[in-house]
């Protein structure tokens, strides 16, 4: 990844010129589980879940990913209730018909950070941040786009001018976003050692996201490896039987032999 980080370093003076509209094309980056038969790095979803919970939830939701989506995935279940524990949900009426406060249950979806939109749009001075549940499939590029975009910010070229409170990264359309740079090195500790450097936490957040979006994604090719798998038997069979078992019987031919008098 780091030769990846240079190289998209190196792209950005073009943000301002024929792709200054829609964005800097952000390069391919050989993600494993794009491979037919690779699944997704279980451990880099769970790094990624941390710098989501650590950084990203501070201002972004995720409406569609509940915490018992965690388990068996990155989480235990014991792992993910405890997660579920840390935040407190309204609930009820209760028998006196009003509604309480309860800890988090495993069924609950991640809290928002905001109570509504308007509220998110106040604090982060009219820009409405976007829910990350399906981001990596809203955007052209999918997991290429959101690592490059963490990745991408730097200091403006000469003679691009940014307004005040807006960040320059060539990778969104017109160059300038609302949000900052929230990636540096040592942000968050992995639980697991891992070097938490800007394009390791990068590489993780977009890994979660990736799942995020389709946490069925494993268990889709694994059924779709067992059905080619079984297709491809029953044809090797099928072209079996129609070779060797019915050709015999095909290409019979019948004469009529006349009776003679």
């Amino acid at each position: 990844m780091t030769a990846t980080y240079a190289y998209l370093q190196k792209q950005s003076a073009q943000a301002h010129t024929e792709t200054g509209e829609t964005g800097l094309h952000a390069p391919h980056l050989p993600w494993e589980h794009h491979s037919p038969f690779k699944t997704f790095d279980h451990a880099a979803i769970r790094r990624g879940y941390q710098v989501y919970k650590e950084v990203c939830a501070a201002c972004h939701s995720m409406d569609r990913i509940a915490f018992r989506n965690l388990i068996g995935v990155s989480h235990t279940s014991d792992e993910a209730k405890s997660q579920a524990e840390e935040f407190e949900y309204q609930d009820g009426p209760n028998d006196e018909g009003e509604m309480f406060q309860r800890p988090g249950k495993p069924a609950d979806y991640f809290p928002r950070p905001y109570a509504n939109d308007e509220a998110a749009r106040a604090a982060n001075g009219g820009s409405l941040p976007p829910d990350l549940s399906l981001m990596v499939k809203a955007r052209h590029g999918g997991e290429d786009y959101v690592f490059a975009l963490l990745t991408g910010y730097e200091d403006p070229p000469a003679g691009v001018e940014i307004r005040d409170g807006l960040n320059y990264n060539p990778y969104f359309p017109g160059g300038s976003i609302s949000m900052a740079r929230t990636l540096f090195d040592g942000v968050v500790e992995y639980e697991d050692g891992t070097p938490a450097t800007t394009i390791q936490m990068a590489k993780d957040v977009t890994t979660f996201l990736a799942w995020a979006a389709e946490p069925e994604h494993d268990d889709r090719k694994r059924l779709g490896l067992k059905a080619v798998i079984i297709l491809s038997a029953l044809t090797a069979l099928s072209v079996w039987l129609k070779r060797f078992k019915w050709a015999a019987l095909k290409n019979r031919k019948f004469r009529f032999i006349p009776p003679t008098k």
